[in-house]
């Protein structure tokens, strides 16, 4: 229980330095517009226009740095601070959500693979609180003494790797896509502008980089768990 906590910890503080990192780094160019003048949902209606995607809505969402792709609505939500804003971060958080809307649009195997797997990860989420919910109300040595209990969590803490790590693809080819059409379309000026957008979503997918390594250490130390406990039950 002492190493899982630990490791807990340790991504606790890793994700809080990357989304530090990416707050600062939309802040500075949130405050620097774009020569262009356009808004956020301006930027992510003509890269739908220019993929020729027309089912596509794009809608205002409250908060910070909420803005995604819904595949089931067709829905490009963008918060309130990328909406209406022209700000270097505005363009390249909505041309991301773009490239979400272009890879369904293009069926790309990965984001359709994410699509597929979000009830079993949903589902695996609720075990895992119940198992820890136990272990709070103090059976948690009966849990992580049990080969069953360990297999559970094993295989749940294993479909969110999975899922984590092929997030990574889905998450790295959407920005790659809205930076490609930024530059090949001058939406976005070289310099300031252009490297502006690129950092900010650097950072943006270092969060998911973090989240799949922490989900990958879970799952390995669970495993590890089961693997010495079935082994040690074998020679007794």
């Amino acid at each position: 229980m002492i190493g899982y906590l630990a490791i807990v910890g340790i991504s606790t503080v890793i994700g809080m330095v990357i989304s530090g990192k990416l707050k600062t780094t939309f802040r500075k160019y949130g405050n620097i517009p774009m020569s262009n003048g356009l808004t956020g949902a301006q930027v992510a209606q003509l890269m739908l226009d220019h993929h020729n995607i027309r089912d596509v809505k794009i809608v205002p969402r409250k908060g910070t740095l909420t803005d995604h792709y819904n595949p089931l609505t067709k829905t490009i939500a963008l918060s309130e601070p990328v909406y209406n804003s022209i700000s270097i971060s505005a363009g390249a958080v909505a041309a991301h959500e773009c490239g979400h809307a272009i890879q369904h649009a293009r069926k790309y195997h990965a984001m359709h693979l994410r699509s597929v797997m979000v009830p079993f990860v949903q589902f695996s989420s609720r075990i895992q609180q119940f198992l820890f919910f136990g272990i709070i109300m103090g059976i948690g040595t009966e849990i992580l003494n049990s080969t069953v209990g360990l297999g559970v969590l094993s295989a749940t803490f294993g479909m969110t790797a999975l899922f984590a790590l092929i997030t990574l693809p889905v998450e790295f080819d959407a920005s790659k896509r809205a930076l490609v059409w930024l530059d090949e379309t001058d939406v976005l000026k070289d310099g300031v502008e252009y490297d502006g957008a690129k950092e900010g979503l650097k950072w943006a997918a270092m969060t998911y980089v973090g989240q799949a390594l922490s989900a990958l250490v879970i799952f390995l130390y669970f495993g590890w768990n089961l693997l010495t406990k079935s082994s040690n039950k074998q020679l007794a």
